[in-house]
Formats: C-alpha cells, structure tokens, sequence
C-alpha cells in the first residue's frame, strides 16, 4: 500500500465507524444479483432527418412506414452479482452495452424495447422497488445543474431533502446534521473551497470542468442511496481526484455495506485495483465476470500480453481488437478472436462456475434479513406524512420549501435578467401611461380607455410567454432529480407557483400603479383595487398556462407554435378588436374559454360602471358653430347609445357589448378556476418528463444522403469478427499521413506570463509567471490537477480571451505574434461546439475551404478532407449528421470531428488540444495521443491538456509543463525516457515515485494530492537549477529565433479566404442546415398558415358599415401580430448560431463576423417569401378587401417586405442579447412599443404631441398599416347599418336645409340620408373610406405608396442594425501587455 492509501485509510478509519462516513449514516446493506439479463432495442442505429421538401414525399413516407424497423440486441445474457460491500468495475468500448447495463441495473428501463432476465435487490425483485428508486442511484455522464446557483446552494438542496425523519430531534439538531453532512461531501471530494462559486456552463463563468464533475459526484452521494451505479464518472477528472473519488467510493461501499458498480473509460491502475470484481462487455456479450485479481492471469492464459506498466483495464477491453492486442507467438492460431469465442473460453473456465453459485444470494439469509433491514431504516428516515410507496423522504411541506428556496436563488443568481424585466416593465408602463396620458371622460375616449385596458393584458400576458423557454431549461434537472427521489414534481410545480406570487406583485403593482394613474381611470379606492386583483389573478393565470404549455410538449418547437397560436387566440377573441355581438358563430367559442376575455370584461365593468358619456366630435351629429342645442343633435356610431339622444350610461355601453358590472367577481372566480385546471395540467404533464437519453442516442442521417450511408449493423458478425473500435486509427495510413502532413518550422515561445480577471472578491490571478515554449516536431503535455489553469494557459497563448489582463510576453520565432497567428494554430477545445445540421463530412469541408491559404486549390483542400477523414476512422459516419448530444453522434465520435476539424485547417504554427481524450475509452484515447505524435514526428508542434494519461500515454509524450493551484509552474522540461528526468527531478526532492505506480498520477498527487508533504512545490521549482537552466535556454531560443530570418511567412491577412469566399460558403452551410431544420421552418409556415385563417375567417367578408370600417383597420392590424411568436423561435436560433460562432470560429478566425450576419440574413429569405405568399392568399381574399390587382398587388408587396422587417428587428435584438431569456425579455418591449405607436391604439391625433412627433413617425408599423389599409380602403362606399346612423328633428325647415353649414364644415365628410325630410333627419358619419382614413393620418392615396417606400428603408435599416450590433459585441482578443 502507497504512502497516500495509508494516509487515506488512517483518515476514513481515525474516526469512529459510525461517524467515518459523515454524520448519521446507517449502513444499508442491499447488494443487487441479475441473471440473463438481456436488453433489445429498436435498431435505430440510423434515423432519416428529413429536410423541408422531402418531408411532404408522401409515398417514400409510406414506403419507410411498411419497412419494421429491426431490433438490435445490446446487452446479450449479462449476470453477475454485487454482495453489500463489494465494489465492481464495469469495462468496455464505447457502444459495449456499459451504459445500458447500468440503466437496467439502476432500473431505468424506459425508452428499451425489452428488458428481460431476473435482476434482485438484496431479496426484492425489481418489480418490487420503485419505492425505494431514491436507493438505487446512477450517477449519468452529463452534468445537469442550474448554472447560476453556486455549489452550496446546489448542495443544501440535495441535502435538504434527505434530512432523515427523527421524531425525536428538533429542527435546530436536522439543520445542523444536514450542514455537517453537507460539509463532510464537499471536502470529501475536495472543492469545500468552490462553495460560493457558480456552477457556470459554457456560457456562464463558474467552477472548472473537473470540479463541475466533482458536484455532480457530490451530489449524487448526497441521496444516501444503497446501490450506486456510476457511469463513467471520472470523465473529465485529473489522476488524482479520480483515484481520490474511488478512494472514496471504496470507503463508503466497505463503511455503510453499499453496492457499488462503476463502467470507467481510462481507469488507471490505482484505480483498477481497489475493486472487487470486474465484468468485460463486447458488443453486447459478456466475455468476462469474476474477480479482478483473476482477470488479468486468465487473459494472459488465453495468450494475450499485457505490456509492462499498461493500464489493466485498457489492457482487457483491447482483446478484441486486432490492432491493440497482442498475442504470444504460441498461441497465434489458438487465441479467440472474437467476442463469441471469448465468452465460450470464459464459460468453460472455473472462474464462471465459481461464479455462479452466486447467484443464489436473493434467497439466502442473509439477503433476506439485510433486506428487511434496510427497508425498516428507510421506512424509518421516510416522514410519516408520505405513504410507504413513496421513494421521497422529507414531507412534501418541506419539499415545497426547499423547491421555493432554490427558485429565489435562480432568480437571485442572474439577478439581470431579473432586474431588466422590472426595468422594462416599468419603462413600459411609464411610455403607455404617457401615450394614454389623463384619457377624455367622453365618447373619444371610450376607445382609448379601452385600449388602456387591453393593452395591460396584453403587456403582462406577453411577459408570461418566456416561461415556455424557461421549462425547457430546467427539465432535464427535474428529471435527474426525480430519480434521485429529492421530491415530488408537484412540489416544484407549486414551489414555482409560490415563488412566483411576490415577483408577480411586484411586477403588476409597479405596472398597474404608474399605468392606471396617468391614463387617468376612476380615482376611487375600490375601482383602483379591483382593477389590481384582476390585474394579477390574470397574470397568474397567463402565466400559469404558458407554463402547461411548456410541460405538456416534449419539444420546444411544438410549444412554440402553440404558445404562437394562444397569444394571438386571446388578444384577438378578448372583445376589443371584435366586439363580442360581432364575433362570427363558429369562433365564438374562444371568447368563452380566453381568460383574458373574463378579465377585460370585469376590467371594462369596473371602469365605466356608473358613468355619464357624453357624445363628442365625428360621433356627435351635427356639430360646430350654430349647432349647440342638444334637442336638435344626436350620437352616431357610439355602440350603446340612444338615437336622439347626445350622451349615453356607461351601463348602456356595457350593456351593448354584453359586459355588466354584476359580472366582475364572477370573473374573477372564473379566472382563478382557469389558473386551477392550468396548475394541474403543468404537474400531470411534469410528471410524464423522461430523460432526453433514455432510448440511447442515434445517428441521423439527411434525407439526401441516405443512399450514401450504409447503417452500421448490416452485417453484424461480419463487423464482430474484427472489432474495430474508431481505432485501427493511423497504421495503415503512416505514409499517406507523412507526405500530406504540414511540416511546421516555428518556434513557439511564451515567457514571465501572467493572467488576472477582475472578480467580485477582487483581482484574482490565474496564471502567475509561466514560461516554456514548443519546438517544432515536439509533442508537450500540459498537466496539473482541476482548476490549476491548464484550459486558461491555452486560451490565453491561443489569443482566446476577451476579457482580464495578460502581461509577459507571447512569441512566434522570437517576433509577436503574425496578424494570421488564430488561424494558423489549431485549438480543439474541451467542448465540443458544432453545428447540429451539418454533416461530419460538411462541418470538415467547411473548416478547410475558409481556413486553408488562398493559393491552395480546392480540389487540393477537399483531397486533404479525406486523408484526414481516414486518419481519425470517420468514414463510416462522414454522411451523417452531428446532431445534439442524445440524437446525433456520441461523445466520443464528437470529440474526434473537433480534432478533425482542426488538421483539416493545415495548422502551421502550432496545434493546442485541451483535453482531446476525456470521454474516450483508452484505446480511443492512446489512438488519439499516438496520431499526435504522428503529427509531431513529421514536424508539427503540439500542445496538449491531459488529465488522467495511462503510463503508456504519458510515455508518448516529449516535455511536461506541471501547473500547480493558482497557474503556478512546478516543472517544466523533458520527460525522459521512461519518463527518467521527471521521476529524477522529483526523486531529487524528496518524492520518489513507487515502482508499479503511473508517473502521472504520482506527479499529480505530489503537487495537488496527498503526497504534497506540505511542500510549495513551485517554489521548489524556482529554487531549481532546473528552472535556472530553462529560463537560460528559453532566453537562447529567442534570441537565436530572433536573428534569423521567421520560418513561417505571414500573409498579412486576418482571413485565409476572401470576404466574397467567406460569404458563400457561410451562406449555404446556414441554408442547408436551416433547409435540414424541419421543426424550425415548419412552426413558422404552420404559424403563418393557421394565424391567416384565423384572421381571415374572424374577420370574414367585412361589410361596408362604419363598425365595418374599424374591423377592416383590426384585420390589417392583427396581421402585426405573426410577429412576436416567430420571432421567439427565431431568436433561440440564432443565438445558438451565435454561441457556435463567437465560441470556436470567430477565434480561430475561420471567417468574419460579416459573413456571419449576412447567412444569417440571406437563409431565412426563401421561406419569409413563402410565408408572406401563404398569409396573404390565405387572408386577403378571405376578408373581402379589393379583388383589383393594383390593390392586391400592392398589398402583397407590403406584407412581403413586413416580413423582411420583424426578422431584421428578432434579429437585431438577438445579435446583442447576452442569452436567450434576455432576447426574449427584450421582445415584448419592442414590438409593444410598436404596436403602441403605430396610430390604431390611439388615433394620431389623440396620441401626445411628444411621441406623436417623432415616435409616430418612425415606426415601421405605422408606415405597414397606413399602406396596407389605402390600399385595403381608399375610395370605398359606406353604408351606414340603422343603429349607426345620428337621428334627431331638424330644428327648422328641412334636413338638407337646416345641416347645409354642417355639411360644408365640420361634417364635410358625413353624408346625409333624406335631405327633404321635415323630421327624423338620418346622418351617416362617413361617406366613404377616405373620410376614416384622414381621421387615421392618411390624406391621399399616394401615402399609400409612399408608406410602402418608407417600409422597405425600414427593412433596409433593421438588417443594418444587425450587422451593426453584431459588430458592437464582438470584441477583439487580448494581447499580452
């Protein structure tokens, strides 16, 4: 035993048993048994993406219909058992089954065709233990967390709501238990220092990768589980903290009798060897079970050769593959060559009868007495509140708590965002306050008061759409947490509910507040109050059902498009812009179920309950000089009133359209029933959530590539006789590799280099005077234990940061670095970022053609694709789609396209891969490195992050950079043969390495680990002739480098390709990939097509009547509304494109951020013209506007160009938001505004001169509707309906005699009925459409024209302010000071 594993032991075992594993931990000894264990699946090895045409070829539909697809088994009569206490290592290439065994074992079972065979917990089937599925845990590859929460706040939660029950204890002693246990977890895995650190993901700075991991380790041990299932856990983890994770693992398996079944891709031998058994997977088949002393001895017996210092575990998963094994000359001809001959050996050796005698464990004693025991305990720690069916443990009243608490401290932790939706809203209500500004108490006024009305519904229902991109957020966390059994799906559902009371009140009093007092609405106490309930009761409400919404689809698209269609359902059917006695009978059904129709009634009631109108203006006839007395005057066109008469009640008004004031409470109550039914469908559909990976991930395939691809699998056994993992990687292709390869001549030096960032703390400084360099033809590590700086070290020498300071200095051949220097290094970052609907192929060709020089051919760089294609085994997935994580290629396959992505780029400085092998299994990984230092050998220079290197990895490399905490150099130099000069360095020091112990691993462990002896090893270091002798010969190096003349010519340009070149090949992978993009196009066609027929049909064949003349400018203006929902889909998209862009291809300047902007702009052109043809044959006709083409035509070309102008401003506010949330925060403010100003809310001559001078004027909405309704209205007959027309006694001579000076003044435009009439004289306020129109601004016919001109500069400008604000965000790299 090492000195470290003493050390460890000493520490787990100094404490009492009892406490060793934190406080209050009883042993739950379970064990988990299965036999013939078998898992099938659909063979979806490859699935169609269908592109936008090929999704409407029906026949090819039916054909794929009639073909049942194959099942595919992937875990083949797998048995085994794990006794309490025992601790198995699950081994296998990627695509072995590792996972899927772990899902059965964990009993995950959704989303496989069948699961068959016996699986046993202690005595219990697994029929019999969903109660305890917070017990049985598996801790999944992905990291799911809230990015702004901080560690802490991620860890109470977990604990928190595994407080075991204890009657006996106040609630003081529970905290207190569950903060020590809190504590006990995070410094068991050593980040008790990142408790105030945000999570962070790629977009949000946080803790770094591997300590991320470590949480979600943490995390998972917080659910006092029984049986543990890890699936590849260490991913991302240095050497050391994966060996300190499965110290820990050991420990608590051995302490509390747990079961622990763990599949690790590069398990090193410390690792290895502190499990119990070990069980080999093979495409399914399990050629190996038994104990792990007895693994390795019974695979050298079969004749395979384990190399010395090899990894075991890398060692026994490559003997099925033809270029990784090694066989004694011997047994040549006898050895198994296949997963099926293997498994025969295995079942013919002693070690699988041994083995099975296990198995009868469920019916022993001991499993039947362990089992009642641990049921009692967690019966026992359960909250008497819950049944016993239930796998949660503390009371759902504290559920709800914990879930409120944590929404606050979402919400706290991008408190921007919250603090920008206050702003706005406030904003928002101060510009509609002034824009209704102290309404008039008359018959003007009615309308204006009423839009007041609507448009505070309509503000605070808009706000509520962001909690359909919301619920996409947090779903996956929900489900993680579900199966870890933290708490019911109602308890989050109400706990957001709960949370969301005081912000809503907050948000509707401060808008209800400003708004309600500057429109000038009754000032009573009573009126003001029930306006705010309604108010609020609706925003919840609204609130409430986007949310269900949201739950209730399994994609965003499908919520999108129905949440598109609900905003506009409601705002249309709430009876302002069709009054309820108008609405057609065949739509009238929406008014009965729109909440917002309930609340504008009782807002309406609560206003004009009460109140005398008087008849003023168009509506009083006749009006003017000489025409005063009320006997001889009567209103016109004021629905509800009373012929002859020249005031109405507001009663009468209410009455007219349906409204009374007894409704408002009726209303109420009718809303909050409607908030109740949206409540439970939000938790029964919660409740439905399933993980994004249950079923396994798939290939996807475009429709037109299909017959390129032949899906894997065809020929199964012919692929099983000679596995072939992604790995035969570079041997044949050696000679191929050295003359195409770049040979690089540079020397890359960086010295005294030092990086701090500005915190909340202070200045922190994160790389402290490192120097080194990279010789050409020298393949370097960088290592150091998680948050030492490695990631940091190559963002800063790859001129990737944008923010904090450099200082030192950063040279290329001695000289700053060439102008060309991003585009000449490589950079494959940690993360794998690409898009989604290219093909490897594409995404390979893409980086090629814009980042090779100018002067190569590109038949030249398109040859170099397929060498490179071949070095990395991409062929047979070089047609199919990237895809997301879950549907497109695996991990593994991901990381392999990054690296591709950069050899194709020709790198001719150097190439930097930051961690290129987590996630792979180690033969993918020793592929990996062994294809780099191919790369090193013909003359490149390389640099790379590694993490948990096996001795034969670390043996490939030349030099070693070691970097402690806090960016500080331990070691920088040779390696050695056999890595001699480091263990000589460190032996030197007083840290010699064991023998049979990795060198990296050790090292790690001396500097960051248990091994440190209390030492500063980086002041060793500085201390050192070592470090004397490498600032000597870097100052050489320079100096030498510096008089010579530069080994790499700098072309002077930012770019390889020309801008022109730049612009075409952005521009088709944007169209291709949105032209692959069904989901995203069809909601915007669906969203046209459904929003025209309703339109059209609301609104269906208006009439000539002068209520007729207001639906006509209501029809026009409900066209505006297509706007807001496309742009929320519209805007996630490109915000992701932006990410994909700004994160890796803006960096390695592959092409401009004008090009960019302009595929961005020119790819949705094609489907905005479709868009625009369907709405407008859908609706134009329908609603009965001219049929001459002059009208039509002109019409057409308005809308067309109005759909160029939303899609400018979407994407406008896209291209500067910092995140989605904040696009779609922003979203409502804008258009709300437009749609304000644009004169149909408020006429133009109502609107206060302030915004009427300037905002009125440049509003594109304005300048749509005013062309849209000329050629919509101009010049048309009205005939007044007999309830329109002014009615009265003329007071002498005949009606044509007595309104002569009438008709010539202030009724020019009014025609009259009878002129020779002595009584009953009958007035109809307009004569034709023209008349309305000048009401409305619009005087001649050529505004019509001219509107449509200024449309299109509208169009122009917002397309410029994209590229404008897309330039304003992108920032340059920092240089080094």
């Amino acid at each position: 035993m090492t000195a470290s594993e003493n050390e460890n032991e000493t520490q787990w075992t100094a404490r009492p048993k009892e406490g060793r594993l934190g406080p209050d931990l009883r042993p739950r000894r379970l064990g988990i048994t299965w036999k013939d264990l078998t898992v099938t699946a659909v063979a979806a090895d490859a699935t169609i993406q269908e592109n936008f045409t090929s999704q409407y070829n029906f026949p090819q539909k039916l054909r794929d219909k009639r073909r049942k697809p194959p099942l595919k088994t992937i875990l083949d009569g797998s048995h085994g058992c794990v006794k309490p206490g025992e601790m198995l290592l699950v081994l296998g290439h990627p695509g072995s089954g590792c996972t899927t065994l772990l899902s059965a074992l964990a009993n995950r079972r959704r989303g496989y065709q069948s699961v068959d065979g016996e699986v046993h917990y202690g005595s219990m089937p697994a029929a019999d233990a969903g109660p305890y599925s917070g017990q049985i845990v598996m801790n999944t590859e992905d990291e799911l967390f809230f990015p702004s929460l901080t560690v802490d706040q991620t860890m109470d939660f977990a604990t928190r709501l595994k407080v075991p029950f204890d009657a006996s204890q106040d609630a003081a002693a529970r905290e207190k238990l569950r903060k020590e246990t809190r504590d006990f977890l995070l410094e068991s895995m050593g980040i008790s220092h990142t408790h105030s650190t945000k999570l962070g993901n790629e977009f949000i700075r946080g803790v770094s990768g591997g300590e991320r991991k470590r949480v979600s380790i943490v995390e998972c041990m917080a659910t006092r589980g029984s049986v543990f299932c890890w699936d590849n856990s260490t991913r991302g983890l240095d050497a050391s903290n994966a060996l300190e994770w499965a110290k820990v693992v050991r420990a608590m398996t051995d302490v509390l009798g747990l079961a622990s079944i763990a599949t690790l891709y590069q398990a090193g031998n410390g690792i290895y060897h502190l499990f119990d058994k070990v069980l080999i997977l093979d495409g399914g088949k399990q050629i190996y079970y038994g104990p792990m002393k007895e693994a390795r001895p019974f695979m050298e017996e079969l004749g395979f050769i384990c190399q010395e210092g090899a990894n075991v575990a890398d060692f026994l998963t490559g003997v099925t593959v033809p270029t990784e094994r090694k066989v004694r000359p011997e047994c040549e001809a006898t050895f198994p060559r296949t997963p099926s001959a293997l498994k025969a050996r295995y079942e013919d050796s002693p070690i699988f009868h041994r083995m099975r005698a296990e198995y009868d464990y469920p019916t022993s004693e001991d499993a039947r007495e362990n089992t009642r025991l641990f049921q009692e305990a967690v019966a026992a720690e359960k909250h008497k509140q819950l049944p016993s069916s239930s796998p949660l443990t503390v009371s759902f009243p504290m559920q709800v708590k914990s879930c409120v608490l944590r929404q606050y401290q979402i919400v706290w932790g991008d408190k921007a965002t919250f603090i920008v939706k206050q702003v706005f809203t406030m904003m928002q209500a101060l510009i509609m306050g002034s824009l209704f500004y102290n309404a008039p108490q008359n018959s003007s006024g009615l309308f204006v008061k009423s839009g007041a009305l609507f448009f505070s519904l309509l503000y605070n229902a808009l706000l509520s759409m962001t909690e359909v991109t919301s619920s996409f957020n947090g779903r996956p966390i929900l489900v993680k947490h579900k199966l870890f059994g933290f708490y019911h799906p109602a308890a989050f559902c109400i706990a957001q509910i709960t949370a969301d009371i005081p912000l809503i009140l907050f948000q509707v009093s401060v808008f209800g507040v400003i708004l309600y007092f500057m429109v000038g609405f009754t000032a009573t106490a009573a009126a003001f109050f029930t306006y705010w309930v309604v108010l609020v009761v609706t925003t919840m409400c609204m609130t409430a059902l986007f949310r269900a919404i949201g739950a209730a689809f399994a994609k965003f698209d499908g919520a999108a498009k129905v949440a598109g269609l609900c905003i506009l359902s409601t705002m249309l059917y709430t009876g302002y812009m069709i009054q309820k006695p108008q609405m057609h009978p065949w739509f009238v059904w929406i008014f009965w179920i729109n909440p917002v129709a309930y609340a504008f009634d009782a807002l309406l009631s609560n206003e004009f309950h009460g109140k005398t109108i008087d008849c003023v203006g168009n509506s009083l006839v006749p009006n003017g000089p000489g025409y005063s007395d009320p006997a001889h005057q009567s209103c016109a066109g004021v629905t509800g009133s009373t012929q002859g008469q020249t005031w109405l009640t507001g009663d009468q008004y209410l009455g007219a359209l349906t409204y009374s004031q007894t409704h408002i409470w009726r209303n109420l109550g009718i809303l909050v029933a409607w908030w109740a039914l949206f409540v439970i469908i939000t938790v029964v559909s919660t409740m439905r959530w399933r993980a994004a990976s249950e079923g396994g991930s798939t290939l996807l395939i475009p429709r037109e590539r299909a017959r390129l691809v032949v899906p894997a699998g065809e020929d199964e056994e012919a692929n099983l006789g000679e596995k072939t993992s992604g790995s035969q990687t570079v041997n044949h292709p050696d000679e191929a590799a050295e003359q195409v390869l770049i040979k690089n001549t540079s020397l890359f030096t960086w010295k005294n280099l030092s990086y701090t960032v500005k915190t909340s703390e202070g200045e922190r400084l994160l790389l402290d005077n490192v120097q080194g360099w990279v010789k050409p033809g020298m393949l370097g590590a960088l290592m150091g234990s998680s948050g030492a700086g490695k990631t940091t070290l190559l963002d800063v020498l790859a001129q990737r940061k944008t923010e904090g300071t450099i200082r030192g200095s950063i040279l290329v051949d001695g000289r700053p670095l060439p102008i060309s220097f991003q585009r000449s290094a490589g950079y494959c970052e940690q993360l794998d970022v690409h898009e989604p609907f290219a093909t490897v192929r594409e995404a390979l060709e893409f980086s090629a053609l814009l980042r090779q020089r100018r002067d190569v051919p590109r038949e030249e760089k398109l040859k170099y694709v397929d060498t490179i294609i071949d070095l990395l085994e991409l062929h047979d997935l070089a047609d199919t789609l990237i895809g997301q994580p879950g549907a497109g290629l695996t991990i593994e396959q991901r990381k392999r396209v990054t690296i591709g992505v950069e050899l194709v780029a020709k790198p001719s400085i150097l190439i930097f891969l930051d961690e290129p092998t987590s996630g792979l299994d180690g033969q993918a990984a020793y592929n990996t490195v062994r294809f780099l230092r191919k790369l090193a050998d013909v003359g490149q220079a390389v640099l790379v992050t590694i993490h948990q290197p096996s001795a034969q990895i670390f043996s490939v490399f030349d030099t070693l950079l070691l970097l402690a905490g806090g960016g500080k150099t331990v070691y920088f130099g040779d390696i050695g043969e056999g890595g001699q000069t480091v263990k000589g360095y460190f032996d030197r020091y007083g840290a010699p390495c064991p023998p049979e112990t990795n060198l990296a691993e050790h090292v790690i462990d001396v500097v960051s680990g248990s091994l440190s002896q209390g030492k500063d090893w980086s002041q060793v270091w500085l201390s050192s002739p070592e470090h004397e002798a490498v600032t000597r010969e870097l100052d050489e190096l320079i100096a030498d480098a510096a008089a010579n003349p530069p080994k790499t010519m700098d072309d002077g340009h930012e770019f390889a390709t020309t801008i022109w070149e730049q612009l075409k090949l952005v521009t088709k992978r944007t169209s291709v990939s949105l032209y692959r993009n069904v989901d995203y196009v069809n909601n915007k066609v669906a969203l046209h097509f459904v929003a025209s027929l309703f339109n059209g049909f609301s609104f269906f064949q208006i009439g000539h009547s002068v209520n007729d003349l207001q639906m006509r400018l209501f029809t026009v203006f409900n066209f505006i509304f297509v706007a807001p929902g496309i742009i929320n889909h519209m805007q996630p998209l490109f915000i992701q494109r932006r990410d994909i862009f700004e994160t890796r291809e803006k960096k390695s300047k592959m092409y401009s951020w004008v090009a960019f902007v302009t595929a961005a702009i020119i790819s949705e052109l094609p489907y905005l013209v479709l868009c625009a043809v369907l709405y407008f044959a859908c609706w134009y006709y329908t609603v009965g506007f001219p049929h001459d083409s002059s009208r039509a035509g002109s019409t057409f070309f308005v809308m067309l160009m109005f759909e160029f102008v939303y899609t400018g401003i979407g994407q406008f506010e896209a291209a500067y938001a910092p995140s989605e949330l904040f696009a779609a925060l922003v979203n409502p403010v804008v258009i709300g505004i437009l749609v304000s100003f644009c004169g149909v809310l408020v006429p133009y001559a109502q609107i206060p001169a302030f915004w009427r001078y300037w905002l009125y004027w440049i509003n594109p909405f304005n300048y749509l509707t005013g062309s849209m309704l000329i050629f919509g209205i101009w010049g048309t007959e009205v005939t007044c309906a007999p309830g329109e027309l002014a009615r009265f006694d003329p007071a002498n001579g005949t009606c044509g005699e007595y309104l002569a000076g009438y008709m010539h003044g202030m009724g020019r435009g009014a025609k009259l009925l009878n002129p020779e009439a002595t009584t009953q004289c009958e007035v109809c306020p307009f004569s034709s459409g023209s008349v309305y129109l000048k009401a409305l601004n619009l005087n001649e016919y050529y505004y019509g024209w001219r509107d449509a001109g200024i449309v299109v500069i509208f169009v122009l400008s917002s397309y410029a302010l994209v590229f404008l604000l897309m330039r304003l965000r992108t920032r340059a790299s920092k240089k080094a000071e």
